[in-house]
């Protein structure tokens, strides 16, 4: 029986009946990678685009740092990553484990890179003066894992930073005055959301072309570039509006008029709860994110050095409005705030051109 068997299996595999169908001759069963031969990745575009080696080791070295967390990330519930870490941050929020393991990996780059001078942290309570002899020119503002409140759920999350050259580069002495500046001296900004895919978004202030977007290739473990001289659609694009409104009872009447209006409109709501996620979505279709100051929060939620500013700089490099609505007793263009601590915060209004003025507006009237 066992011979007959093995038998009739080479038969099976020498005689291909009729009915079956032929070997595919043809590349569709595999991946066809025959038209793959130039890459744009990350450190090419850096060496074409700046003239900077060492803003181009910098910039590398926070690539490195994303795909590292973006790593973390995709494997946390294996690693056992999930969960809080049992301590709170700087700005008294709980951290997660994820929190502490990406602001990890973002500062062993960052120092270790040799051009950073100042480092900023959501997750650290002081900035970290680098030792001098790593030291560089630049100072590093970031949020190392933005939205880390949707970890455990595998909600998209993200890094957000700021690059500052200090206000004094041929000097050896380094201090917080180095970073603590007016948005408009932020030389790149950009964030990386980890999502479906894993997307690094850049804006350098030196380029003319604007917002560029990569995407990482998992097989090649590369960013590659995807998208230059990104806009918001123009006219707006679609017309959502994102925000907490479980926080509405606490907005002032502009935010609530405006808010009212968008809906009597037939605008579509958005919130994720990511302010990476929200907002590249509001740089992709249009509409408009708000993080108002409100009566528990006097001066808004969201940071001014690793969140405001860059977001802001992308905002407006992409043809949209950055405000904080009213603040401080006037209304503001965002990124000429002068934070007044690392941690410093503000109200945060972003999107199309249509949609924030319209916010503004309210304020307007109200006055």
């Amino acid at each position: 029986l066992g011979r007959d068997l093995r038998v009739a299996y080479k038969r099976l595999h020498l005689r291909r009946p009729s009915s079956m169908p032929e070997a595919r001759t043809t590349r569709g069963s595999v991946e066809d990678v025959s038209a793959e031969q130039d890459f744009m990745n990350l450190g090419r575009w850096l060496m074409e685009n700046t003239s900077d080696k060492e803003l181009t080791v910098l910039m590398a070295q926070l690539g490195l740092a994303c795909k590292a967390t973006s790593r973390a990330c995709a494997k946390a519930g294996i690693a056992g990553l999930f969960g809080l870490a049992g301590e709170v941050n700087s700005t008294g929020d709980d951290q997660k484990k994820l929190d502490v393991l990406s602001d990890e990996i973002f500062v062993s780059a960052l120092i270790n890179s040799g051009a950073c001078a100042v480092l900023v942290s959501e997750e650290r309570d002081e900035a970290i003066i680098v030792p001098e002899e790593k030291a560089g020119r630049f100072c590093v503002a970031f949020d190392p894992l933005d939205g880390s409140s949707n970890i455990d759920c595998n909600v998209s999350t993200g890094t957000i930073f700021a690059v500052y050259e200090k206000l004094h580069p041929d000097s050896k002495d380094s201090s917080e005055a180095d970073i603590l500046r007016t948005g408009t001296d932020i030389v790149v900004a950009g964030y990386c959301m980890y999502g479906a895919a894993t997307e690094l978004v850049l804006c350098f202030r030196s380029n003319d072309a604007g917002v560029e977007r990569f995407s990482l290739d998992p097989s090649l473990g590369e960013f590659i570039h995807t998208h230059t001289a990104v806009k918001i659609p123009p006219g707006g694009g679609k017309k959502i509006y994102s925000c907490n409104e479980g926080n509405s009872c606490n907005w002032d009447a502009p935010i609530l008029d405006a808010v009212a209006q968008f809906k009597a409109e037939g605008y579509s709501a958005r919130y994720v709860g990511s302010m990476v996620s929200d907002v590249h979505r509001t740089i992709l279709y249009g509409g408009i994110y708000i993080y108002p100051a409100d009566k528990k929060s006097a001066k808004g939620k969201l940071r001014v050095l690793y969140e405001g500013f860059p977001m802001a700089l992308i905002v407006e490099t992409a043809g949209g409005i950055g405000s904080t609505g009213l603040f401080q007793g006037k209304v503001q263009r965002m990124l000429d705030l002068v934070p007044g601590s690392i941690h410093d915060r503000c109200p945060v209004i972003l999107g199309s051109p249509r949609d924030v003025k319209l916010v503004l507006s309210k304020y307007e009237a109200g006055n």
